[in-house]
């Protein structure tokens, strides 16, 4: 008789052990499956926001900036350089940078000003997709702002209100102006929030007396190239200036989402050991209870290769159909998790890690590693847990399992 003809009906010769056991691979497996998901989708959801918000894939800065930031301390010809990387196929835009006092009626707070190309930003950044309330910059209009919603509620101020700010240009001259709030920005990252002034690249360089030159350079690499080999070759085109990836802006967020894999095979392992003490006990049971059936066999000359594939067929069914049960029911789950996902906005309305926003809603995201790291790893588990009965029942001598009671 074909063996696979043979372990599928032995399987279900104790359907009532052979269900519970399949039902407990099923639900581990869906467990494990949902599980993946949901942290693709946190960590996916922390990387976007952090590259197409806040960060970037590279910045360029002049060599001395991120040691001493300076308002002096410039790109001298950003211009050329941003040609450069244009041909190169590496979409960036530049940045000014400086701090300053703002106040609204009685309030003030400390505010980091941000200037930028109101055109070119938009290939590198989605921050003009987060306004909440009023619209983004628009350089027919360079007197108006856009704030951060924290800083927003600490001047009291809203869209259309007048904002002073005041500081010290790059000539030694006091720096005031009067400009009006444009839009108000959800909370992308922390900094912004609390601080975060975005204006025209011109209406900042009027402000604080900065003819030429940038301070920062946000930088975006094509999806198809690594981001090593990326960062080497803007760091070729950009001789001279000093090129960080944002692995080396944020190396303990880049060390928490690496460790991220090791996480999950560990979880992976502590559930998955229990599921296969649970089929070591199951094939177990089946081996004591059939000993005088493998006497019978192998008196019959089924060699004792064949009683092991025997019972470890029986095992790889009962995985593949706990594999086909629990693949099905994630699907209407990843349904409703990648759409409507898992609202924490009643726990914690602005969530935060390592200073860069979430999203509160809690979305899964799927992919091919969803499905293959946690049924690879179920697979491997009873493979070995399987192993055991298996030896056991293949080294039974037929004559002592003949007497066997």
């Amino acid at each position: 008789m074909n063996p696979v003809v043979f372990a599928w009906r032995n399987v279900w010769r104790s359907r009532r052990r052979s269900l519970v056991t399949m039902a407990a691979m099923s639900f581990a497996l869906l467990m494990m499956i949902l599980y993946t998901g949901l942290v693709a989708g946190y960590m996916g959801g922390l990387e976007r926001n952090m590259l197409d918000l806040e960060m970037g894939d590279m910045q360029v800065f002049a060599p001395e900036y991120k040691r001493d930031p300076s308002l002096y301390t410039l790109i001298e010809d950003p211009g050329g350089l941003l040609a450069k990387l244009d041909d190169a196929g590496y979409p960036a835009a530049a940045r000014l940078i400086g701090s300053g006092l703002a106040a609204a009626g009685d309030a003030s707070a400390g505010v980091e000003l941000r200037g930028v190309d109101v055109a070119r930003d938009k290939s590198v950044s989605e921050v003009y997709q987060h306004v909440i309330k009023g619209a983004w910059l628009d350089p027919a209009q360079p007197q108006g702002v856009v704030l951060g919603g924290r800083l927003a509620r600490t001047l009291a101020v809203s869209v259309g209100d007048e904002l002073v700010v005041l500081s010290q240009a790059s000539d030694g001259s006091m720096a005031n102006d009067l400009f009006v709030v444009r839009g108000v920005l959800k909370n992308i990252a922390d900094g912004v929030d609390r601080a975060g002034v975005f204006m025209t690249a011109d209406a900042f360089r009027e402000f604080f007396v900065v003819p030429e030159g940038a301070h920062q350079l946000i930088v975006r690499r094509p999806p198809a190239r690594e981001l090593d080999a990326a960062a080497a070759e803007v760091r070729g085109i950009a001789a001279g200036e000093s090129v960080q990836t944002w692995r080396d802006l944020m190396p303990m967020l880049a060390s928490m989402m690496d460790s991220i894999t090791g996480a999950m095979l560990f979880m992976y392992g502590i559930i998955y050991m229990a599921i296969g003490i649970v089929l070591l006990n199951t094939m177990l049971m089946a081996v004591f209870e059939r000993v005088r059936e493998f006497g019978v066999l192998k008196a019959i000359g089924v060699s004792p290769r064949g009683v092991l594939t025997l019972i470890m067929l029986e095992s790889l069914i009962q995985a593949l159909l706990a594999v086909a049960v629990a693949t099905l029911l994630s699907i209407p789950c990843f349904a409703y998790l990648t759409t409507a996902g898992i609202d924490l906005t009643a726990i914690a309305r602005d969530i935060s890690v390592m200073g860069l926003a979430l999203d509160p809603i809690w979305r899964a995201e799927v992919g091919l590693g969803t499905y293959l790291y946690p049924i690879a790893m179920m697979l491997i588990i009873i493979t070995l847990a399987a192993a055991y009965p298996a030896t056991r029942a293949a080294v039974i001598r037929p004559v002592e399992a003949m007497r066997h009671r």
